[in-house]
């Protein structure tokens, strides 16, 4: 499998050959673009960066970018949602990724991950399974992956309401990005990553195509804190992540992410010797 990196790069517009360079030299065989706008790209401004990236031996590892929420209540905004997606989709066929990243979306004012009660009612599941039916369509006939992800807040908070997902849409060009840590919503699930771990690969591991990798401690602070933590030193269960990602995909991404600069590569020096130990071989 492929190690890749979410971040650690500027505003896609201004990526040129050194920002390129300076993330193949740091070890990653590919990055991941965010557009910000994917409605407002400019086609000139794609070929030029997708340069950059080929001259510096770069691979478009994942394309993912901003949308309208798909589960918008709003029928004008969702259908908003469903444009920007359905742009997004174009353009990763049109750069050949692997995998476009899909986020399932929520009626938080704050964000698309932030808790809000509709988050998971049958109204709002439905509304996501009617979006993706039709950027689906798109994706189809692009020839692009989609690669959903879930969270503990969102409409998909178990590896169950995935599955229900995927099998509700019944499009092949649905898929899963897997983020082990997104689901760990307790205690229990804190100290027991491995049974999270095994119910997201039994469930979901035959359309697992990319996986986003941190790591998971519970903060010193009152009452409950799940917070993430740089790869290595929280809870995860990295050896059979590693393991069972492989075994899903192994000629997939993994990629670090949430990180600052200055912090990502002790992330992949840390996630290196647990690969070796796990006995699994990363495309660096």
């Amino acid at each position: 499998m492929k190690l890749g990196v979410s971040g650690f790069l500027p505003e896609w517009r201004q990526i040129d050959l050194a920002a390129a360079q300076r993330v193949r030299a740091a070890g990653f065989r590919g990055a991941q673009w965010f557009f910000h706008k994917p409605l407002e790209a400019e086609q000139s401004d794609v070929r030029r960066v997708q340069a950059a990236f080929a001259a510096a031996d770069l691979e478009i590892c994942q394309v993912n970018g901003s949308y309208e929420a798909l589960v918008n209540p709003d029928p004008d905004l969702r259908r908003e949602g469903v444009r920007g997606l359905s742009a997004l989709t174009r353009l990763g066929g049109q750069l050949r990724a692997p995998s476009v990243y899909v986020r399932p979306g929520g009626l938080s004012p704050y964000s698309h991950w932030s808790p809000h009660p509709e988050n998971f009612t049958a109204a709002t599941f439905d509304r996501l399974v009617d979006s993706l039916k039709q950027v689906c369509r798109v994706a189809e006939a692009e020839g692009v992956n989609l690669a959903i992800e879930g969270h503990v807040l969102s409409p998909l908070n178990t590896a169950a309401r995935v599955r229900q997902l995927l099998d509700a849409v019944a499009s092949p060009a649905l898929k899963f990005n897997t983020d082990p840590v997104n689901f760990i919503g307790s205690v229990a699930d804190v100290y027991d990553t491995s049974r999270v771990l095994n119910q997201l690969f039994d469930l979901l591991g035959r359309e697992t195509i990319a996986a986003h990798a941190k790591d998971v401690a519970l903060g010193n602070h009152l009452v409950l804190h799940i917070e993430e933590v740089l790869l290595g030193t929280g809870h995860m269960d990295y050896l059979l992540f590693l393991r069972r990602f492989e075994e899903c995909a192994p000629q997939g991404w993994f990629l670090i992410e949430h990180l600052p600069d200055e912090k990502v590569p002790q992330a992949r020096a840390n996630l290196l010797p647990l690969a070796q130990r796990a006995g699994v071989k990363l495309e660096d």
